[in-house]
């Protein structure tokens, strides 16, 4: 399983929410690759679905169902 977990600098969520993929991941026995991606401009925001910082991508769906619709891509 890939986890990806896409951010921007000096977003103070991100690093909980890479500790909480761990602590989930070995409260449930898996085995996942997690992949910390820095989103740096709009171009790269919308080719990775990038909603807003952090955003969690699993085997490259957002966790959140509402937002895997969405096309309200950028830097925020």
């Amino acid at each position: 399983m890939l986890v990806k977990v896409l951010y921007m600098e000096g977003c103070p969520a991100t690093p909980p929410a890479v500790d909480l993929i761990g602590d989930v991941a070995a409260a449930l026995g898996i085995s996942v690759s997690l992949e910390q991606v820095l989103v740096e401009n709009a171009a790269q925001a919308a080719a990775l679905r990038f909603l807003g910082s952090p955003t969690v991508q699993v085997d490259g769906q957002d966790i959140e169902p509402e937002a895997r619709h969405s096309l309200d891509f950028g830097l925020t």
